[in-house]
């Protein structure tokens, strides 16, 4: 007879082979004690609303991965502040149970980010620099303004493509400028944390000072392959950097009590060992 598990859980996209959310959700399951089974499933934009549409009663919840973050949006049934935001969904719950399940939408990734940073001790933080224009850039600008950034410079290839990243600082406070990539290491202010959202192998002109590496904070989002060509420069002049296996970890921490409690606020039992496991699942 086959196992059939509690419920079951995955995480969405394409390509999704690489991900390690499902070992990082298996070790937080297993300090809880729950019988859960969560995977990893190819899943491109074209047939995302067919694969939701069709899971059962079994299925508690997903992970999303970009594109997904924004096609997912039209079929959810609510939304969390800050996935109304920044347009950006990571975490989706299925609620309820027959004709009266819904699907409720959550945003992770801006903890991910402004807990990394929190747990560096970095205070004072007034200026951030973002890489990127995607769905991470948004998570990334309101992240920063929750740190206490006033003014925000977002650098990407093609400005006039992101020029609703404005209309997002003014809706979440704070002041936010674009400018070019090539241009990223020449922005009015020395900023005092950079956000990198760029693909790990992207290419891209972009070049800080010595000056800057030592005295700004990296946050690399990317993961595989670690170092970052960013992440090596900052290092060889012992600047300080913070990987996107942080970023990583700490969301799906806020996925875990999402999916065990139905609330990105409240914590699992015994959180501090269950957070352990997760970090210690990416040899952190």
């Amino acid at each position: 007879m086959s196992h059939v598990p509690e419920f079951r859980l995955a995480v969405l996209g394409s390509p999704i082979a690489h991900s390690k959310s499902p070992a990082l959700h298996a070790a937080a399951y297993g300090v809880l004690g729950l019988d859960w089974d969560y995977d990893a499933i190819e899943v491109t934009g074209d047939t995302l609303a067919d694969f939701v549409d069709s899971r059962d009663s079994s299925w508690r919840g997903l992970s999303l991965t970009m594109p997904l973050k924004r096609d997912v949006l039209p079929l959810l049934d609510r939304t969390d502040p800050l996935a109304t935001l920044t347009g950006s969904a990571n975490t989706v719950l299925f609620r309820g149970k027959g004709a009266k399940r819904y699907l409720h939408g959550f945003n992770t990734d801006v903890f991910g980010i402004t807990r990394a940073v929190e747990q560096r001790g970095r205070s004072g933080i007034r200026v951030v620099q973002v890489l990127g224009g995607g769905a991470t850039a948004a998570s990334a600008i309101v992240a920063a303004q929750l740190l206490g950034a006033e003014r925000v410079y977002v650098s990407v290839r093609t400005p006039d493509k992101v020029m609703d990243l404005v209309a997002l600082g003014e809706r979440a406070g704070v002041e936010v400028r674009i400018g070019t990539l090539d241009a990223a290491g020449s922005v009015a202010d020395l900023p005092d944390l950079i956000i990198s959202t760029l693909p790990n192998g992207a290419d891209v002109s972009v070049a800080f000072s010595e000056h800057t590496m030592r005295s700004s904070l990296l946050f690399d989002v990317a993961y595989h392959p670690w170092p970052t060509t960013l992440g090596t420069a900052w290092q060889a002049v012992g600047g300080e950097v913070i990987g996107g296996l942080d970023m990583l970890v700490l969301q799906a921490l806020i996925q875990v009590r999402i999916f065990v409690n139905g609330s990105a606020e409240q914590l699992v039992p015994r959180e501090a060992a269950v957070l352990a496991a997760m970090y210690a699942t990416v040899g952190l």
